[in-house]
C-alpha cells in the first residue's frame, strides 16, 4: 500500500522502474527478495532490475518460488563502448614526453578487457596514479605487452597483482599494505586516522601513504566530508579486488588473512573494554569513538578472529585479557544495548548488569532477536563468544546453532544449516546419558540435519537426521511434554524418504506415528488443526498409492475436523479449506457425486472470499474455484458455468504475470475452459484464444524443462483441432516442427 498506492496517483502509463546493482554484495538480499513476493500482481506498476552474480532461481532462498523472476546473463560491454571509454579516458592521464596512447593501444586493451568495465577503469586508474617512478607509457607497454586478458587465466587477478607491486614495491610496503589492506576489510565502519592506528599499530603517516597508494584502485570515493577517515574496504574497492587478496592462490606477498585481521582488531578492542568507566551505562556520550566501536563490535571481531575450540581458546590473548576483566560485561551490556536497542533499555537494564559473562551474552542475544529488527549478525557473534567462554555450556551452543538454524531457514543458506548441525552436536555431547535435555538435542541435531537434506539432496543426512529424530522419541516417553513435537518432527523426515523411495511401509511409518500425535493433542489444543491436518494429507497420500477409499474417507473427515476448529475469524480458516476441498475433490473423482462437487465448489469461493484483492494468495483461490468449475459445466451444461471459469481464469492469469510460478496452471485451466466454450459454440475465435494461451506453455516451459513435452502436446492437439474445424493447412508446419521436438 505504502509504495503501490503512490505510484498509482501518478498516472503513468508505464510502470516504474527500480534498479538495483550487485544484489549479492547486500546481507539482507534474501530478506528483500522475499518481501518482493507481493508484488508479483502489480507488475504494470513496478519492476524492478536486479544484478547478481548468482541466480538466485538456483539458490533455494526461501519465497523466490513464489516470485516472477526473468533471468538474463548479463553480457559483456559491447567493444564500441569500452573503446569509448578508453578513448576519453586516456585522453586524460598525465602522459610525459608526448608518450600517448596510440589507437593500436586502445584496439588492444579492448580486446584484453572482454567487456569487463572493472579491468577497463583499473587500467585508467593505475595509468593516472603517481605511484611509482614508471611513466605512464611504460606502464600500458607492459600492460598491453603481458596479455593479461580478463577471459585468461587470471587477467584480472595479474592486472592486480601487477598494480600491486607497483604501488608497494619493497618488502616493507607489503607488510604495511597487509596490515592496512587487512584491517580495512574487516572494519565495520569509518575510524579516524588516530583511531586506526590504535587499532592496528599502523603509524599515522603510513596509513595516509597506503591511503594515498590505494586511491589508485578505488572504485568509489568516501563520503564527502570524510576523506581523512579510514573506510571500510567494502566501501571502496570492488569486491573482486578484495577476494583477489583473500585468494590462497594470490601471492604471499599481498594474500590478506581475514582471521589474523579480526584477530588483532579483537585484542585492541577488548583491551579497550577496559578503558570504559564504571558509569558509563548512564551516558556513552562520553566516550571516545575508538570505545564506542569497541563497544559495538568486539564480539564480532572475536568471534572472526579466535579459534572456537575451548583448548584452543583458552590459549589466546583475547581470552586472557578478558579473565583479567570479570565485571566487564555487565558493563559492557548496558552500553550495547542502548546502541542497537536504546527503546528496550529500561526494561532490561537490571538483567545486563548482574549476570555472569556467559548468561550476559545470551540475555543480549536472546533480546536482540526479541526486538524485531535485523540484529543478526551482532546475536550470532555474542553466541559465538559465549560458547568460546564457556566450551562446556550445551545451553550456549544450543542458542548458537538455533540461531544459526534459523538464519539458514530464512535465507536458504546451507552453511547456515551446517553450522547449526556443528552447534546442536556440541550440545549434545555435553549432555550423555540420562541428562533431561538430552532428546531436545537430538531432536536440535536431526532438525538441522533436515534443513540441511532439503537444501542439498543428500539421502545420507536424512537418514541420520531420522536417526537422531528416533533417538529424541525414544528419550521422551509420554507423558513427556515434548513426546508430540518430536514425533511430529520424525514424521517430516520420514515423509521426505517415502517421497524420495516410495516405499509404502515407510508412509504407514508416518501415520502411525502421525496417530500417536493427534491423541497427544486433544481438544482445545492450539496444534490440534494442524495435526488433524496432517495426518489427512498422510492418508490422502496412502489413497494415491493404494486406491484404499478408506483412507480417502478418513482424510476427508479429519479435514472436516480442522476446519470446524478453525472459525471464519481465523487467519488459518483458508487453509482448512483449500485442503479440504482438495481431498473432496479426489473423492468426487471416484464417486461422480453432485453433491461431493457442489460442496467442493462452496468451500472454493469461502477461501476466494477470505482473499480478497490484493491478497497474495488470491491467484491460488481463484485458480481452485477456476479448476473446479468446469467439471459442474460437463454435470449441468450451463454456459454460465463456464464464463465464470473463464473470468476467474483471466483475473488469475493477470494476478500471475509472467513468469510467475502459478502462471503454468492458470494459463491450463483457462486454455481447458476456452476449448470446453469452443466444443459448446463451435466459434473459431475462441479455439484461437485457447491456442493463443497454449503458445505460451513452452515459452514458459523451455527445453529439458519437464512440464514441457505435455505443454507441445497440448499445443499440437489444439492447432490440429483449428485445421480439422477450419480445412485450413497453414498450420501444417508449426504441427510437423512440435512434432519433430516431441520425437513423433
Amino acid at each position: 500500500m505504502y509504495i503501490l498506492e503512490p505510484l498509482r496517483s501518478l498516472g503513468h502509463p508505464q510502470p516504474f522502474i527500480v534498479i538495483m546493482d550487485a544484489l549479492d554484495e547486500w546481507r539482507n538480499h534474501p530478506t528483500f527478495l522475499k518481501a518482493l513476493v507481493p508484488l508479483n500482481s502489480h507488475s504494470s506498476v513496478l519492476k524492478f532490475i536486479l544484478t547478481d552474480r548468482l541466480n538466485p532461481c538456483t539458490l533455494h532462498l526461501p519465497g523466490v518460488g513464489e516470485l516472477s523472476i526473468y533471468t538474463y546473463a548479463l553480457a559483456p560491454i559491447s567493444k564500441e563502448v569500452i573503446k569509448a571509454y578508453f578513448h576519453k579516458h586516456l585522453a586524460t592521464v598525465p602522459w610525459v614526453d608526448g608518450r600517448k596512447a596510440h589507437s593500436a593501444d586502445v584496439e588492444k586493451l579492448t580486446e584484453l578487457s572482454c567487456g569487463l568495465p572493472v579491468w577497463a577503469s583499473t587500467v585508467i586508474a593505475l595509468l593516472s596514479h603517481q605511484f611509482s617512478d614508471s611513466p605512464p607509457h611504460e606502464i600500458l607497454a607492459e600492460i598491453v605487452g603481458s596479455r593479461w586478458q580478463v577471459g585468461g587465466s587470471d587477467g584480472l587477478g595479474e592486472l592486480y597483482r601487477n598494480g600491486l607491486m607497483r604501488l608497494f614495491p619493497s618488502s616493507d610496503a607489503q607488510s604495511y599494505f597487509r596490515r592496512y589492506m587487512g584491517a580495512s576489510i574487516g572494519l565495520q565502519e569509518p575510524l579516524s586516522v588516530a583511531d586506526f592506528s590504535t587499532l592496528t599499530g599502523l603509524p599515522n603517516h603510513l596509513i595516509h601513504a597506503t591511503q594515498f597508494a590505494l586511491s589508485a584502485l578505488q572504485i568509489r570515493s568516501p563520503p564527502p566530508g570524510s576523506e581523512r577517515m579510514v573506510h571500510p574496504a567494502m566501501t571502496l574497492h570492488h569486491l573482486s579486488l578484495l577476494e583477489y587478496l583473500q585468494a590462497q592462490t594470490t601471492e604471499a606477498s599481498f594474500t590478506i588473512s581475514t582471521f589474523n585481521s579480526h584477530s588483532a582488531i579483537a585484542l585492541t578492542c577488548v583491551e579497550q573494554l577496559s578503558t570504559l568507566p564504571p558509569s558509563s551505562f548512564e551516558s556513552n556520550s562520553r566516550l571516545r569513538a575508538l570505545q564506542r566501536y569497541a563497544v559495538k563490535y568486539w564480539p564480532h571481531h572475536v568471534f572472526n578472529g579466535t579459534p572456537r575450540l575451548n583448548g584452543q581458546w583458552l590459549q589466546t590473548e583475547h581470552c586472557l585479557t578478558l579473565q583479567m576483566m570479570p565485571d566487564i560485561h555487565g558493563r559492557w551490556a548496558p552500553l550495547f544495548l542502548k546502541d542497537r536497542i536504546p527503546e528496550k533499555l529500561d526494561s532490561i537494564l537490571e538483567d545486563a548488569t548482574e549476570a555472569d559473562s556467559i548468561s550476559t551474552l545470551r540475555k543480549v542475544a536472546d533480546w536482540l532477536g526479541e526486538s524485531g529488527g535485523d540484529h543478526w549478525g551482532f546475536q550470532v557473534a555474542c553466541l559465538e563468544v559465549a560458547v568460546r567462554i564457556g566450551g562446556g555450556d550445551a545451553e550456549a551452543w544450543s542458542d548458537l546453532g538455533r540461531c544459526y538454524d534459523t538464519r539458514g531457514d530464512q535465507t536458504g543458506n546451507l552453511r547456515m544449516n551446517e553450522e547449526a548441525v556443528v552447534a546442536f552436536r556440541q550440545a549434545l555431547n555435553l549432555q550423555p546419558d540420562p541428562h533431561p535435555s538430552r532428546g531436545n538435542s537430538f531432536n536440535d541435531v536431526a532438525s538441522a540435519l533436515r534443513s540441511c537434506y532439503q537444501q542439498n539432496g543428500d539421502l545420507n543426512i536424512l537418514d541420520e537426521a531420522i536417526s537422531c529424530s528416533r533417538m529424541a522419541v525414544t528419550l521422551s516417553p509420554t507423558p513427556h511434554p515434548d513426546r508430540a513435537i518430536y514425533l511430529g518432527n520424525l514424521t517430516n523426515a520420514l515423509k521426505d524418504l517415502y517421497y524420495h523411495d516410495g516405499d509404502l511401509t515407510i508412509l504407514d511409518e508416518v501415520i502411525s506415528l502421525l496417530r500417536e500425535v493427534l491423541a497427544l493433542r486433544p481438544a482445545p489444543h492450539p496444534l490440534r488443526p494442524w495435526s488433524l491436518n496432517s495426518l489427512a494429507n498422510a492418508l490422502d497420500d496412502l489413497y494415491q498409492r493404494n486406491d484404499d477409499i478408506k483412507a480417502l474417507d478418513e482424510a476427508v473427515l479429519l479435514h472436516r475436523k480442522a476446519l470446524a476448529l478453525r472459525p471464519p475469524s481465523n487467519t488459518d480458516r483458508p487453509v482448512s479449506l483449500g485442503n479440504l476441498a482438495a481431498v473432496l475433490k479426489t473423492l468426487y473423482r471416484c464417486n461422480k457425486d453432485l453433491d461431493t462437487l457442489n460442496k467442493v465448489i462452496s468451500l472454493q469461493r469461502e477461501a476466494l472470499g477470505l482473499h480478497p484483492a490484493p491478497h497474495p494468495d488470491r491467484s491460488i483461490s481463484l485458480n481452485n474455484l477456476a479448476e473446479s468449475l468446469p467439471m459442474l459445466y460437463w454435470r449441468n451444461k450451463d454456459i454460465g458455468t463456464l464464463d465464470e471459469c473463464i473470468s476467474l481464469g483471466r483475473e488469475a492469469l493477470a494476478l500471475c504475470p509472467s513468469p510467475h510460478p502459478g502462471r503454468h496452471n492458470t494459463l491450463d485451466t483457462l486454455a481447458r475452459a476456452y476449448l470446453s466454450q469452443f466444443e459448446q459454440n463451435g466459434a473459431v475465435d475462441v479455439l484461437n484464444e485457447a491456442i493463443s494461451l497454449a503458445r505460451e506453455g513452452p515459452v514458459l516451459c523451455p527445453p529439458g524443462h519437464r512440464r514441457r513435452p505435455n505443454r507441445v502436446k497440448r499445443l499440437v492437439s489444439l492447432l490440429k483441432k483449428r485445421r480439422e474445424v477450419t480445412g485450413d493447412d497453414r498450420d501444417c508446419g508449426e504441427i510437423e516442427d512440435w512434432e519433430a521436438e516431441l520425437g513423433n
